[in-house]
């Protein structure tokens, strides 16, 4: 398989090369992201489990119904504009031209509004599809929908979403990989976010690219994964005979960890390269940073206060949303008003005052470990 990854503090210069570096997978405002992994976590942390608990005596005994976070979700702070020119700028530093991939979680609005503007021509309508299968879910990233089918196809896989049928799906599946200048991939496919425990996930994976691998074009190294897992996933997609392909998957404002690298001159021409089983990643300098305190400052850049955010959503808490029993949205400063649960308010302020000049530089010391990059 013609398929390579090389890590940029080892390899030559990608401009001798490549003509071209490719941002996949990233995220804007226009993405809703679960609020239920607290649960989980709360499970195992008692400290956030009593936060949650006296959060939620707050919010029934102001609204008169219990809180349920399965409801809730944030979204990223960045608009579609603002995460183009971050992903672009990334890539032009290298000397490249640059393939720009936005892919929100069930909704393609941030590439559509993109297509009005000059430097934004060429963006493609793309989407990370959520796709329940077995006992969990999957993500798959599709790239580059033709604009005439675009609204169709989206409306297609909400459909399936909202109420999955194995058969259906493999009719829209199909349907995609049929047209030549999309491109289908397996996002993150070792992670297992619905938390069935890692051996039922993997055969999960197994039973669905068994049945579906046909129309997939690509498994994703993942920006936001730690590398023994995109390790793993190396070896999975050589046993399915697919190539790898990056994916940032890039939710605040670090620009994705991970690229590829090609000498096409658009999205259609590099989607015909990956199908044809060809592709080129790069593993960036800022994704040996530990694990562990990258996490933390994306958290930090999730909870901060943006001036110029696109919509005017400038605090966290415009950003958290909620749907209420009378089948309102409401942002979580809508909710509690300008103060918040206090437990959280104090989390939010730890969270700030660690990312601090003087207290970053400490915390990066006590993370020294890198993550440990081996091919």
């Amino acid at each position: 398989m013609p398929c390579q990854v090389a890590l940029e503090w080892t390899a030559e210069p990608p401009r001798r090369r490549f003509r071209t570096g490719v941002s996949l997978h990233s995220h804007t405002l226009h993405s809703r992201e679960s609020l239920d992994f607290i649960y989980q976590a709360a499970r195992r942390a008692p400290v956030l489990a009593a936060v949650m608990r006296r959060g939620e005596r707050q919010y029934q005994e102001t609204h008169g119904t219990p809180m349920d976070l399965t409801r809730a979700w944030w979204t990223p702070p960045l608009g579609p504009h603002d995460a183009f020119k971050l992903e672009r700028d990334q890539i032009r530093a290298l000397g490249l031209d640059a393939l720009v991939s936005l892919t929100d979680h069930d909704d393609i609005e941030a590439p559509v509004s993109l297509q009005i503007m000059e430097e934004c021509r060429g963006v493609p309508l793309a989407l990370e599809w959520t796709v329940p299968f077995g006992p969990s879910f999957f993500h798959l990233g599709i790239h580059n929908l033709a604009p005439a089918e675009a609204r169709m196809f989206f409306e297609e896989m909400q459909g399936y979403r909202k109420s999955p049928d194995e058969t259906r799906l493999g009719d829209i599946l199909a349907e995609l990989a049929a047209r030549p200048r999309s491109l289908i991939v397996f996002n993150h496919p070792l992670w297992d976010e619905a938390a069935i425990g890692g051996d039922r996930h993997v055969e999960n994976v197994r039973a669905f690219l068994r049945r579906f691998g046909a129309h997939i074009h690509a498994l994703e190294l993942n920006g936001m994964r730690p590398w023994h897992e995109n390790r793993t996933v190396l070896a999975f997609a050589a046993r399915a005979g697919k190539p790898v392909i990056s994916g940032g998957d890039r939710h605040a404002i670090e620009p994705n960890t991970i690229l590829n690298l090609t000498n096409a001159a658009t999205f259609s021409e590099f989607a015909e390269e990956v199908r044809a089983g060809w592709s080129d990643v790069l593993v960036l300098k800022h994704y040996r940073q530990s694990y562990a305190l990258r996490i933390f400052h994306n958290m930090v850049d999730v909870l901060r206060c943006y001036e110029q955010h696109a919509l005017g959503w400038k605090l966290w808490s415009d950003r958290v949303f909620y749907a209420c029993d009378d089948g309102s949205v409401r942002s979580l400063t809508e909710l509690f008003g300008p103060r918040v649960p206090a437990p959280v308010g104090a989390f939010v302020a730890a969270l700030r005052f660690a990312s601090a000049p003087q207290i970053k530089w400490i915390l990066n010391g006590a993370f020294q470990a890198r993550e440990e990059v081996i091919l």
